[in-house]
């Protein structure tokens, strides 16, 4: 590596590069008649197939109804992705702690502070504390409690 080949790398390194996407991203409004024939190509799977299925039927079809048939796609994706993902049992063991003895002075401690600042609120119209303190407390002792009982259940 001769000297110019550092002094062109130092000078990469020190300049600005801006990063390009392969297409620009367009918002809903950019969408017009064309709309259809763009969403479709912007879709992976879905727009090879339209492609391969024929190419005058699908460019008659994608201008008359592309933004419907965009939007089915997307909320069909959306419950496909809701579905795979396993239910979050964290909140649920938090809300056990909150019952034991261990947590349950902590959590009454805060309700007492959220009920002091609501009653603030109501006669002078802002709260002079907040319960920010107690809040994470409250979800320390939780966090702790469920843990364990969190790391058994995911082996």
């Amino acid at each position: 590596m001769g000297f110019l080949d550092y002094l062109s790398d130092m000078y990469d390194s020190l300049t600005i590069q801006t990063a390009e996407a392969e297409e620009p991203q367009k918002s809903d409004d950019d969408y017009g008649e064309e709309g259809g024939e763009e969403k479709s190509g912007e879709s992976g799977e879905g727009g090879e197939e339209e492609k391969e299925g024929g190419d005058g039927e699908d460019d008659g079809d994608s201008e008359q109804g592309g933004d419907d048939g965009g939007d089915e796609e997307e909320e069909e994706e959306e419950e496909e992705e809701e579905e795979d993902e396993p239910e979050d049992i964290k909140p649920k063991l938090e809300e056990e702690c909150m019952r034991t003895a261990q947590c349950a002075p902590l959590k009454h401690h805060y309700d007492e502070c959220a009920e002091r600042v609501q009653q603030q609120e109501k006669e002078h119209g802002k709260a002079q504390e907040d319960c920010v303190e107690e809040f994470f407390h409250m979800m320390h002792c939780a966090s702790q409690c469920a843990a364990p009982k969190l790391f058994k259940q995911l082996r």
